[in-house]
């Protein structure tokens, strides 16, 4: 067995580890909420009944469908088997619809909004700082200090301050959901149109902080690679300035496509506040619904999908530095 080999299997045994810690917290933890789910549903069913053994009877009924009644080993013992086969379950709050259907419904709109924001956002941002970095002068006294002041404005807060300029006062565009209520989705103009309407201040929300965390990332980097003794010997030897610059951009850049890659994995509940603002049908406002409504199945797939992404994008840029950082490929011959 060589080196990245026994790289690759290390990794993975920690990463499924993890997946399994993951799976045990997702299955416990929303089971700690205080509050019988159940009883809401029941209630619900019932009003207007005055029968209280009929009440009783569905108390009941559900609380069998929906496993409560078995003591919690069991109940995860079900969810492992449920797990297995693709099974996350019935959702308590939109019963019966299964938890599957709602994340298939709402990923694409999550995916859709989130991946194009993250990269602009990183590409603008990266672009800038190196600029500023390079250049230094006018251009990174006016960069650096926008981009930290972006920076330090949270998602939601600068989605509140769109939605109710945007929105709300000049009523330039929708304030919630993803397309207008009164359309049904197909592929007309009418309705594209209607999408990127409501898409669009969400979107602006997350890349303008997205533009300015990775400027100054970017920018950081790139200062401190300039600064490196290997800079120094290069212009000593007299490299030209354009191939030391690509040398000092390429390793500025690592750190930037790893944080990259953790931004795409965790964008299924990355911007879970941002979606609340707007209303929009991702992943993010069915969480926050499902913890309203104390949904156990529809709070475990959620987190359970965005555990898995976010490990899943982990694992992926630990194999691909195993390949293209000199580093770690030293560390794995030293290991040999």
């Amino acid at each position: 067995m060589n080196a990245y080999t026994k790289y690759f299997v290390r990794k993975f045994a920690w990463y499924f580890l993890t997946l399994l810690v993951a799976i045990g917290l997702n299955f416990l933890l929303p089971r700690l909420i205080q509050g019988n789910p159940v009883s809401v549903i029941a209630s619900q069913m019932t009003q207007g009944m005055t029968d209280s053994d009929t009440i009783k009877r569905v108390y009941e009924t559900f609380m069998k469908e929906f496993g409560i009644d078995k003591p919690l080993g069991v109940q995860f013992l079900i969810y492992l088997k449920n797990l297995a086969t693709g099974n996350l379950g019935t959702s308590f709050g939109l019963y019966p619809k299964k938890v599957t259907d709602i994340l298939a419904s709402a990923v694409p709109w999550t995916v859709a909004l989130q991946l194009p924001a993250i990269l602009v956002g990183w590409i603008v941002g990266n672009v800038l700082g190196a600029v500023a970095a390079y250049r230094k002068g006018v251009l990174d006294k006016v960069i650096f200090p926008v981009a930290l002041f972006i920076n330090s404005i949270p998602f939601f807060t600068l989605a509140i301050i769109m939605l109710f300029v945007f929105g709300l006062t000049l009523h330039w565009f929708p304030i919630s959901g993803g397309y207008d209520y009164q359309m049904m989705p197909n592929l007309s103009w009418d309705f594209i149109a209607s999408v990127i309407r409501h898409h669009t201040l969400p979107f602006l929300s997350i890349v303008l902080v997205t533009i300015g965390g990775q400027a100054i990332g970017m920018r950081e980097m790139s200062i401190y690679e300039l600064n490196a003794d290997y800079v120094l010997y290069s212009k000593l030897l007299g490299i030209r300035d354009s191939r030391v610059a690509r040398y000092v951009f390429k390793n500025a850049m690592l750190p930037q496509i790893t944080g990259l890659a953790l931004s795409i994995g965790t964008m299924v509940g990355g911007s879970l506040i941002c979606e609340i603002v707007f209303s929009y049908p991702g992943i993010g406002t069915w969480l926050f619904t499902a913890i309203r409504q104390l949904d156990y199945p529809l709070i475990s797939g959620c987190t359970l999908l965005i555990a898995i992404t976010v490990l899943l994008a982990n694992f992926i840029i630990e194999i691909v530095y195993g390949f293209v950082d000199p580093r770690i490929k030293a560390a794995q011959m030293e290991e040999q």
